[in-house]
């Protein structure tokens, strides 16, 4: 019995028992970590205190991006092209001071990274291959991870230029990892770009100029092994060892493209200042955490999202209870054992679960098998283990978390920190995730602050639930950029797009896809123009689902610069297929962007005359001269009438609260409504017809939904019930025979001007309609793109955005050419004014 007792309590320890306990990973070894598993922002080294730039070298960017170096030789254009066998491994630090001494006397050297994302949360750079015009190095990054930091003058140097491939994530990760930033670059890929050429792939590069093929297999596999096979040697050096010749190669075809509009730049550099330019782009990108109020939930929603794509509509509310815990327990465990959401739980895991709901343990290891079963784990050297060693070392979270009871995410992520990550729990501390109890800390302390101040606290809470709720509802519940690629059938790069509009071209075979990751078609038809001959850079640049402002990349929204009061009134040709002007940002970026351009309305609606909303209705019935017979409300330039929103509120006080409320103040409200009939007796009737004065047709049904009540207004009321006054310094007369015209007189000489019954006097529809007819009657086009050029200044001003995309511009000028046939033309359109005339 003894013995039966003892195995017993073996096993029980066994599978409560944490496998980091005896699971030895690479990354515990490291004393210096930049970027813990915890929930506060990244830490961007700061050079100068007194400094505003979030970049410590922003200015060294920008002054290489407007004079960029243009002669550099990279290779000497010789190039042995059979890879000796000989390189230096660098894994101690006098090695490491050796390459810092070779480097700075270096003009220009040849850099690629190697990562390992599947058994850490963050990810963490494993190897760096660099080359020079001599010799190869492979900086052993695990070895000297804590000391790397000696090379970072070295790529900080303007004066060095650094050669990469595709150097969007290595720029980042250099700075996640040792505080190394990249000053002076150049990418080959760019090169590509700017040279239209068919493909931009490494390996494409290398086979073109070198005659080498290389297998990217390798790039999946597992770079934290020690020592390297010789094959992964082989393919790491293979990475950096050619790309100084193929710079030299790409720089020579770039001098002797011709340019037509190289505004003075001597005509054989100007495609390699560009290519240089796009290159140098790059280094102001900045590394940021994807953060989140609720950690999981965007997660979550995701798969919800994609789930009810495929399902319908037959999601149950306990399916989506299950998902969103799983996410949250996914998270909080991924960031405690330093492991990636993917290795931890697949979400082909997370719906079977919560599919099946299956409570037992070992219906729960089948379920997680059978869902991974076909997935292909990026370290393709090693047998999967499903399910993974988190779920089996803590097998017992799920009996709590599948059963079928409302809980509060708060309190699982709670419950599990304390019971994995407290000085008891049974997960071992690490610098990793030591600084997720400070999340834990800062909810106990609002809890204790909230009994002495319940009413400050009450008011942060409800504004922190309000923000929640807000993103939840509002934020984009996908990606907006898949940065696809369609490409002219010469193969020059016309745009980037999403999947959606890939997919229309080739189902109507009017392209052919040339690459799968990510996707690219080629058209089979000519294209009318190109981005580059029009100055739109910003459309064949690739664009990160991230807030233009502060870089937040979990949840953001799209904000249009250009506010819709203006933009839906301009002209087709101008608006049409736009993306320039809608930008995505956070929901606190968004707040600071909003009120600006708020404000700057009304500086607006000042300098043209134009009120932002309507002053003065005033009933047709009154007017009998505007038109017979009409119960409609109109818009008077003067006195007389009672403004939108006092009408309505008065209408609709008297409705819910007439017999209650107390005689005086039901007088008061009477006078509103009485001064809108003409100071008549007004009825049950006339109170219902004033409360939609103004409304567009979707303010009356979602009222109408919202009260329950059928709106019995006649049908003149329904069919022509919004009309605005010309407003400005000098309102137009218009002939009353002019049955076109924009308005017509009444008795008094007051003009009473018609519109689109789509907008509401409540809002700013029709101010934003005059400002912009104002525009295109005294200046033209030309007036439309100087306004949006003073509402791109506003919000740049307003947020001091750090990661709009590349070719994002405050003159951007949204020229474009329209096919012959297109419906944005305005040619097309021009038989249709005169017409109309």
């Amino acid at each position: 019995m003894a013995n039966k007792f003892r195995k017993q309590r073996k096993r029980k320890q066994n599978v409560s028992s944490c496998y980091l306990k005896s699971e030895a990973k690479p990354q515990h070894n490291f004393k210096r970590v930049l970027a813990n598993n915890s929930y506060a922002p990244f830490k961007h080294l700061k050079l100068d205190e007194n400094s505003s730039d979030l970049h410590p070298y922003e200015s060294e960017i920008k002054a290489l991006m407007e004079k960029p170096e243009l002669e550099v030789e990279f290779s000497c254009g010789v190039m042995d092209m059979s890879m000796s066998d000989t390189y230096v491994w660098v894994d101690d630090e006098s090695k490491l001071k050796e390459l810092f001494e070779v480097l700075s006397k270096e003009r220009v050297f040849a850099v690629d990274t190697e990562q390992h994302s599947l058994r850490s949360f963050l990810g963490f750079t494993a190897l760096i291959q660099i080359s020079t015009r001599d010799e190869d190095y492979l900086v052993d990054t695990i070895a000297v991870h804590d000391i790397l930091g000696i090379l970072a003058p070295v790529f900080a140097n303007p004066n060095i230029c650094k050669v990469f491939h595709g150097a969007d994530n290595d720029v980042i990760w250099l700075q996640r990892d040792f505080h190394i930033y990249v000053v002076n670059l150049f990418d080959t890929a760019k090169a590509c770009d700017v040279l239209s050429k068919p493909q931009r792939s490494l390996a494409y590069l290398l086979e073109t100029y070198c005659g080498v093929t290389t297998n990217k297999l390798y790039q999946r596999e597992d770079w934290r092994q020690r020592p390297l096979p010789i094959d992964m040697v082989e393919y790491a050096r293979m990475d950096a060892h050619y790309l100084l010749y193929i710079a030299d190669c790409l720089v020579s075809e770039l001098k002797k493209e011709k340019n037509e509009n190289s505004a003075g730049l001597d005509d054989k550099l100007y495609f390699v200042s560009e290519a240089k330019r796009r290159s140098n782009a790059l280094c102001l990108q900045l590394f940021t955490k994807d953060l989140e109020a609720s950690p999981g939930q965007s997660a979550a929603a995701s798969i919800i999202s994609r789930h009810l794509n495929d399902h319908g509509n037959s999601t149950n509310s306990q399916f989506q209870d299950i998902v969103r815990r799983l996410c949250s327990w996914r998270d909080l465990m991924a960031r405690i054992h330093d492991e990636s959401l993917k290795y931890v739980l697949s979400d082909n895991a997370i719906v079977c679960l919560a599919e099946k709901v299956s409570l037992t343990t070992t219906d729960i290891c089948t379920t997680i098998s059978e869902a991974d079963i076909d997935i292909d784990f990026l370290n393709s050297n090693s047998t999967p283990r499903f399910p993974s060693s988190v779920v089996l070392s803590h097998l017992d979270d799920f009996h709590y978390l599948l059963q079928n009871e409302i809980i509060n995410l708060d309190d699982i992520f709670q419950l599990f920190l304390k019971k994995h990550l407290s000085p008891n729990g049974s997960c071992p501390f690490s610098l990793y995730n030591y600084s997720l109890l400070s999340k834990a800390d800062v909810k106990s302390s609002k809890r204790s602050v909230s009994k002495e101040n319940g009413y400050k606290f009450s008011r942060k809470v409800a504004r922190k639930a309000s923000r929640e709720l807000f993103v939840q509802k509002f934020s984009c519940k996908s990606p907006v950029y898949h940065n696809c690629r369609i490409y002219a059938n010469d193969g020059r790069l016309l745009c980037y797009c999403d999947r959606r509009k890939l997919e229309w071209y080739v189902q109507r075979d009017l392209a052919k896809l040339v690459d799968e990751d990510p996707p690219a078609i080629m058209l089979l038809f000519e294209p009318k123009g190109r981005p580059e001959d029009e100055g739109n850079d910003f459309y064949i640049q690739s664009k990160r689902n991230i807030c233009v402002g502060c870089g937040e990349g979990n949840h953001y929204l799209r904000y249009r610069i250009i506010p819709s009061c203006y933009r839906i009134h301009f002209p087709e040709h101008l608006k049409s297929h736009r993306s320039h002007d809608i930008v995505l940002v956070c929901v606190d970026c968004h707040e600071k962007a909003h009120s600006s351009a708020e404000k700057y309305k009304k500086k607006v609606a000042l300098e043209f005359g134009i009120p932002l909303f309507v002053h003065k209705v005033v009933s047709s019935n009154e007017e009998q001269d505007v038109s017979s017979g009409s119960s409609t409300s109109v818009m008077k330039v003067g006195d007389g009438g009672v403004s939108p929103l006092e009408l309505r509120t008065a209408a609709m006080a008297l409705i819910r609260h007439g017999p209650r409320m107390p005689a005086q103040r039901r007088e008061e409200l009477k006078q509103v409504v009485k001064k809108y009939y003409g100071g008549r007796d007004i009825s049950e009737e006339d109170l219902e017809k004033a409360l939609l004065v103004g409304m567009s047709p979707h303010e009356k049904r979602r009222l109408q939904k919202k009260r329950g009540i059928s709106l019995t207004v006649d049908s003149a009321f329904n069919k022509n019930e919004v009309y605005e006054p010309q407003y400005g310094s000098k309102p137009e007369i218009v002939d009353p025979s002019e049955q076109n015209g924009p308005g017509h007189p009444g008795s008094d000489g007051t003009v009473f001007a018609t519109c689109s019954s789509k907008l509401s006097l409540l809002g700013h529809g029709p101010h934003g309609k005059q400002v912009v007819d104002y525009l295109l009657k005294n200046h033209g086009e030309n007036g439309i793109q100087e306004f949006c050029q003073r509402w791109r200044q506003v919000f740049v001003e307003s947020i001091n955005p750090r990661y709009l995309p590349a070719g994002w511009d405050v003159t951007h000028s949204g020229r474009r050419e329209f096919g012959d046939f297109s419906v944005y033309n305005p040619a097309n359109k021009a038989p249709v004014a005169a017409d109309k005339d």
